[in-house]
Parts: structure tokens; sequence; C-alpha cells
């Protein structure tokens, strides 16, 4: 990575970490971009090269999870079949970050229940995860999956981590730690998963 990409990642962090204190302590809708750009040391309209809209910063590692499931796609190995991968792409994600898991998961469970602005952006943001994942595990497993099977596989996938963390993160001030989070959503979504394995092995 070079230097100019590791300032606009430290940046960019700087950006998160600045919107979740603001959220936290003033509330979302009485924080504003400029609010979370100066507290961040950027300008304003610096603030629109990193984030779109204010509602994106609530979910900065979507590239990253995208990222992980196409992976584990392109490196499965022979016996894995796309139940196998898309566990594993849930492990990567964990094993990186915790995005989902943690501070800013909780947050980001929270505001998306109180805030129609901050569901509507996830509802879009997981409709279209949703469609290009199952698109690229149609295309790795074309003996077990077409499109609309794959989509609904996936759909069950992004589902199950959803309703777990709803559950995990419902208490902003005692949530589990992130380890524990991980883990009961690892163990949640296989469950959810594992009509799937019944189904392809027909």
């Amino acid at each position: 990575m070079s230097l100019r990409d590791r300032k606009r990642a430290r940046t960019r962090q700087a950006l998160v970490e600045a919107a979740a204190d603001l959220f936290e302590r003033n509330g979302y809708e009485q924080t504003t971009v400029a609010d979370i750009a100066a507290a961040a040391e950027i300008g304003t309209r610096t603030f629109f090269s990193y984030f779109p809209t204010k509602e994106d910063l609530l979910f900065p590692e979507t590239d990253a999870r995208l990222r992980a499931a196409t992976d584990a796609i392109a490196q499965r190995s022979p016996d894995d079949g796309p139940v196998e991968v898309l566990l594993t792409s849930l492990r990567l994600v964990g094993e990186d970050s915790d995005d989902l898991s943690g501070r800013l998961g909780a947050l980001r469970m929270y505001l998306v229940r109180t805030v129609p602005s901050v569901r509507g952006r996830g509802l879009q943001i997981q409709m279209d995860v949703t469609q290009q994942i199952g698109r690229r595990l149609a295309e790795a497993f074309p003996d077990d999956l077409d499109e609309v099977t794959a989509a609904a596989m996936v759909g069950a996938f992004v589902g199950a981590v959803t309703a777990a963390l709803y559950v995990l993160l419902d208490d902003l001030d005692a949530r589990p730690e992130p380890d524990v989070v991980q883990e009961a959503v690892e163990r949640a979504t296989g469950v959810a998963l594992r009509a799937w394995q019944g189904h392809l092995t027909e």
C-alpha cells in the first residue's frame, strides 16, 4: 500500500470513529456531515471523497465483506460446496475486523432500528450484496445452483447474520465481547444453512 493509500485509509477510519462518537453523544439526526468532518480535521467538501452520504459511515466495510465472499468462492478447495464457501467468508470477515460484532456493529443495529434513512440504506446495501454474491455463487457452482436458488441461499445466509446480530447487539450498553458475537453468529448461520446441505446432496 502506497503512502497516499495509507493516509486515505487513516482519514477514512478517523471519519468513521468521529461519526460513531458523535452519533453516540449527540444523536444521529443532530450530527451533521460538517460536524463529522471537523472532528476528523478535514474539510466538509473533502468528506464526500470518502463517503457519499452520512448513512454510509455506518457501513464502512461493505466492500470488504463482499471481497471476503468472492475470495472464498475463488479460493475454495475442491471439496467445498456453496454452504462451506459462505461460512468461510463469514469466518474471514470476523478474523479481519470486528465491524460486524463490535462497537460500530452495535451502533449500526441500533440506528437501523430507530432511523428510517439508516434502515433504508442498510436494506439497499443488503440487497446489492446479496445479488452480487448470489451471481458469483451460481457461476461457481452451476451444477448445484441457478441464479434463483443461489440468491435464495445467500438471502438465507445474510438474513441469518442480520437476525442474529439484532438479538446479540440489542443493548448498546451491555453487548457481548466481539469474539462471543462472532461465534454466535457463525453458529446461527450454520443452523440456517443446514437445510441447504441436504438439498444440494439430493
